[in-house]
């Protein structure tokens, strides 16, 4: 299989008006999506987008580019990134287009596809939208243009969906929840969840305006959450990224949950009612302590390299369902078919009403492994991995930590940055440890 040049592990992304975000490209993007998509059974596509400003514009051309393929355009709005999967999937779309830059600022954004049946599309799909991407733009016949359409009640639909996957048997009744939106995609839709379902709900991060998404909130901006649920003595905090996809969460104390840990409470939680087939997929980041208390809960534990599209491949792969990543993108295969922060959310709720534990004390069975990560800039055109006097620091390191620690050197997908990690049961020899393998790099580029 050749190279993508466009798409990356998590569809295409970049600035607003630059090489691939702009309004020609994009417009092509559709039209090469839509000819590759059409015939494959309704000839619909579905799209959504977060809340950045660039969203209506991207959304128009993406709309003209299908409509000239002779693709049918159901037009979701701000929808959060795992709606639009499900929302495809009952639809019986041909694909769902989601236009967001996840995390990012603004002025980023992207653009990723979701299969019919909700899941990422399959690198050959992407390769043969690029391919198609080569070729000169043609517009089918008048009477063979596209339609668009604004489907009403996405939101509605969702949040049934969400609602659906709580038990029955239990409510939010009591609990007092602060949920921090990102002023992203899920503004709309999760305090009305968590309402629904019983809960006293605490919004921050739900006034978008187009420009302030992830702006000194949610997942990646902890701080004002953090300080919320003190301030309004809440049981736990939810923070969603600005596509929802990815979850963090803070208990009644202000400590920070990260996706690790979440992941050990929903695989526990999975393991004494029976549903837990299979063991678990971390990534090369997972935190070692996560590794050890799935371990002794006789859980088999996998790494992928880091991205939730490769933690996927490896649970269907092994035919399990549990996975993600530290950064709080949460996987749960028998729940849906991409990562959910709203729904991973829901899922430790149930675990804390089941045991009738605080979210507190459900994290207690782990122990988090202080972890320090340092970025050596290097100049292009070595590989610092490579080099004799940094593998001797690598092997120095692993070698004093024996199995009290870890070390992992990759690196970066996007900028000529080397990341040294290093975990060990005490802070110090993390900090240590991880400057003693920098510096060995350092060296390389003065």
């Amino acid at each position: 299989m050749g190279s993508r040049k466009y798409f990356g592990t998590d569809g295409i992304r970049g600035k607003v008006g630059e090489s691939v975000i702009n309004p020609e490209f994009v417009m092509k993007l559709g039209w090469a999506a839509g000819k590759v998509l059409a015939g494959q059974g309704t000839n619909k596509v579905l799209i959504g987008k977060d809340t950045r400003i660039s969203g209506y514009m991207l959304e128009s051309c993406l709309e003209a580019g299908l409509s000239a393929a002779g693709i049918n355009i159901g037009l979701l709005g701000p929808m959060p990134t795992p709606a639009i999967a499900y929302l495809t999937k009952t639809f019986r779309s041909e694909a769902g287009i989601v236009i967001s830059a996840s995390h990012n600022p603004f002025y980023d954004n992207g653009i990723k596809f979701f299969s019919s049946k909700g899941y990422k599309l399959d690198d050959e799909i992407e390769l043969q939208i690029e391919k198609q991407m080569e070729k000169p733009m043609v517009c089918v016949a008048s009477d063979k243009l596209g339609k668009a359409y604004r489907i009403e009640d996405a939101a509605g639909r969702y949040i049934e969906f969400c609602k659906g996957n709580f038990p029955s048997d239990l409510n939010l009744k009591g609990l007092k929840i602060v949920v921090d939106c990102a002023h992203g995609a899920t503004y709309h839709i999760a305090p009305n969840v968590l309402e629904e379902l019983g809960a006293d709900v605490i919004e921050i991060g739900t006034a978008p305006d187009g420009l302030n998404i992830n702006k000194g909130v949610g997942a990646t901006s902890m701080k004002a959450i953090q300080e919320s649920v003190l301030e309004h003595k809440a049981d736990l905090g939810f923070a969603l990224d600005g596509d929802g996809d990815r979850i963090m969460m803070v208990d009644h104390k202000g400590n920070v949950i990260d996706g690790d840990q979440l992941i050990y409470i929903i695989a526990r939680d999975s393991l004494k009612s029976g549903r837990l087939n299979g063991g678990v997929v971390g990534t090369l980041m997972s935190n070692l302590g996560l590794e050890i208390a799935l371990n002794k809960l006789g859980v088999a534990f996998l790494r992928s390299n880091v991205g939730d599209r490769y933690v996927m491949e490896l649970l269907q792969e092994r035919g399990w369902a549990i996975g993600g990543e530290n950064s709080g993108h949460v996987l749960n295969l028998n729940v849906t078919s991409t990562g959910d922060g709203i729904l991973a959310g829901l899922q430790v709720i149930t675990a804390m009403l089941r045991s009738q534990m605080t979210l507190h004390e459900l994290c207690q069975g782990m122990d988090m492994f202080p972890q320090t990560l340092v970025n050596v800039r290097f100049e292009e055109g070595e590989n610092p991995l490579e080099n004799v006097k940094v593998k001797e620091a690598v092997i120095e390191a692993e070698t004093k930590l024996g199995k009290t620690g870890r070390v992992l050197l990759r690196k970066s997908g996007t900028e000529p940055l080397i990341r040294v990690m290093v975990e060990a049961e005490k802070q110090e020899d993390s900090t240590n440890w991880a400057e003693f393998i920098a510096d060995a790099v350092r060296k390389l580029t003065k």
